[in-house]
């Protein structure tokens, strides 16, 4: 959608004041944990765009509290799984050979929206180093939340997901889906049927550029939506701007993510 398009669509431009209220009115409070999936189209005409989510979203859980992202970056994986695009055969193995390693200051997220993108840059954020699946922070407890970030498996227990689960956190989908709930991936590593694949990136071994190849789980966000259609357990619905958006309890949504996968999904 243009810019034009959403302005003829927005009836009073959405500020940061007003986000907050919003937020607010939501249930998001001072201190709170708070990760957030975002997109930026579906809050209307935004005055200060994405600088000014961020601004509203650093407000709401003030000085006492951490703000959190997803700061992915799908292009630091095996290109023998690329498909959107795809790269022909023969470039595989240049890739594996060049692809420069990952460097937190500087590797750009992939997918994430432009809400995500500008977080990983703002003052005072933190980016954990995993090379593929990394989470940004900003707040009280930033620097706890993405340290120590293990390559594998990348979402359980010591990585920030599961950091976030133990303290408590809230999970704001700010006009995204749970297709977009990457704290899902946490109930994955909790199921005893879950398989594994081969994965590779790109990434520093002893300060010297290295591909790394592993096994980790093979996460699969394709049934979250049907697990967020029949999800209501706490879950507050609201508006900011104009984005459709819950607000939940990340440990009530993954626990019960626990119980309902191993019933709803086929694991081979």
């Amino acid at each position: 959608m243009s810019e034009h398009d959403i302005i003829k669509q927005t009836r009073l431009p959405v500020t940061v004041s007003g986000m907050v209220r919003n937020l607010r009115k939501l249930g998001i409070r001072e201190g709170d944990h708070l990760l957030v999936h975002s997109s930026m189209s579906s809050l209307g005409w935004v005055c200060g765009g994405p600088q000014a989510v961020v601004q509203a979203l650093l407000q709401a859980v003030g000085a006492e509290g951490t703000l959190v992202m997803p700061a992915q970056c799908g292009d630091w994986s095996d290109p023998a799984e690329w498909g959107n695009p795809p790269v022909p055969q023969e470039w595989l193995e240049m890739i594996y050979n060049e692809m420069p390693a990952f460097d937190p200051a500087v590797t750009p997220t992939r997918g994430m929206g432009r809400i995500a993108e500008l977080f990983r840059t703002y003052p005072g954020t933190l980016r954990s180093e995993h090379p593929q699946v990394s989470f940004c922070a900003n707040g009280k407890y930033a620097e706890y939340i993405v340290s120590g970030h293990p390559l594998t498996p990348q979402f359980g227990e010591a990585s920030p997901l599961g950091k976030l689960y133990a303290a408590g956190a809230k999970v704001l989908l700010l006009g995204a889906g749970f297709d977009s709930c990457t704290s899902l991936h946490l109930a994955e590593t909790r199921i005893d049927r879950m398989p594994t694949k081969k994965m590779g990136t790109a990434m520093l071994v002893d300060g010297e550029r290295s591909w790394q190849w592993f096994t980790d789980y093979a996460y699969d966000s394709g049934d979250f939506d049907e697990f967020g259609a029949q999800f209501h357990s706490g879950v507050q619905h609201g508006k900011v701007g104009q984005a459709d958006c819950k607000l939940f309890e990340m440990t009530t949504a993954v626990d019960a993510a626990v119980q309902w996968l191993p019933k709803h999904r086929q694991f081979t």
